[in-house]
């Protein structure tokens, strides 16, 4: 065995927050569309301006590392001044980087993201790359795997084959938008490998081939059980979340809190939620310890900052006690 807890496998990035001057926007909210608006070939003044890493492996390992957990990452970066500056502020917050590759004479994934009124729209950028697979991946007790860009394939193919010889290794797996975009065909594979996965109750319903499933969260868990998972985690905004193994179900209420920016949330939930299941925590308080870490990071500014530390874990569990955050089984 490594000398890590939990391997995190994905993709980063560098995000740019910009809140521009809400006087120069045309923002229109109804039932059917939310629109905000600029006037075309305006110079639009923006009040406040921050960069920070994101990308859904780069906020696990954040966040569990802060939670206590020993982390490694593993993911093909450009090799250039993006690219730099991720490692340079992953370094900073104590991740391991031995299985991070940076592909001389490529660029490195980047967005820009726009906030209005505690909400965000994002403008992104995939760098087109292959993803490299780390020769000798050592053999860790846990693996988070996540999102990755269009060609994200053969990787998972190399890792699917690297999770056949490796059985005891207990695989949390969060599928972003290409992997669910390729279905059941592409990630199926990978489902009968997983231990515990992290979706919202849109992803569920997608992948189940389901609708209309307020009130039917049971139905819903053991559906996605059905696929392989061994534990399954559904998240659903304010409507909180829920947790099964197919014969225990829990689910836990929201902390409310007020919303500066909400990037990063469900990456919060998913490293705060894993970092519990990984320190044995029961399933009540997984959730917790992702209700309360999703909470906390959209009082910030981009996913990482507010991301809890394992001495500041007990205040916030104290809060969301205060505050009556249900925990129960159903």
């Amino acid at each position: 065995m490594a000398d890590f807890d939990l391997l995190s496998v994905g993709d980063a990035s560098l995000d740019v927050f910009m809140t521009p001057t809400e006087s120069e926007s045309l923002c229109q909210m109804d039932d059917k569309q939310s629109l905000i608006c600029f006037t075309y070939g305006d110079k639009i003044p923006v009040r406040y301006l921050e960069f920070c890493v994101g990308g859904n492996a780069a906020n696990n390992a954040v966040g569990v590392t802060r939670l206590g957990v020993k982390t490694g990452l593993v993911l093909t970066l450009g090799d250039d001044l993006v690219g730099n500056s991720v490692v340079e502020k992953l370094r900073e917050e104590g991740v391991d980087l031995t299985y991070v590759i940076q592909q001389p004479a490529t660029s490195s994934n980047y967005s820009n993201i726009v906030n209005y009124s505690g909400e965000r729209t994002i403008f992104s950028y995939h760098a087109p790359r292959s993803y490299e697979f780390p020769v000798n991946l050592p053999l860790t007790p846990w693996v988070y795997l996540t999102s990755m860009g269009e060609s994200f394939r053969p990787f998972y193919n190399h890792i699917t084959e690297w999770f056949l010889k490796n059985p005891t290794v207990k695989l949390a797996f969060n599928p972003g938008s290409w992997q669910l975009k390729g279905g059941l065909e592409a990630i199926g594979a990978i489902l009968k490998f997983t231990y515990v996965i992290f979706v919202n109750r849109e992803e569920a319903e997608k992948l189940t081939n389901q609708s209309q499933t307020q009130g039917k969260e049971k139905e819903l868990l053991l559906a996605m059980k059905a696929l392989g998972p061994k534990v399954v985690v559904i998240t659903d905004g304010n409507n909180g979340s829920f947790i099964s193994d197919g014969v225990k179900f829990v689910k836990a209420g929201v902390l409310p809190v007020d919303a500066f920016e909400r990037t990063g949330a469900g990456d919060a939930f998913g490293s705060g939620c894993l970092a519990a299941l990984i320190k044995g925590k029961d399933f009540g308080e997984a959730l917790l310890w992702g209700t309360v870490n999703s909470a906390s990071v959209i009082g910030y500014t981009g996913s990482q900052r507010g991301l809890l530390k394992e001495n500041e874990m007990p205040l916030w569990l104290t809060r969301a006690q205060s505050s009556q955050v249900k925990i129960e089984e159903f």
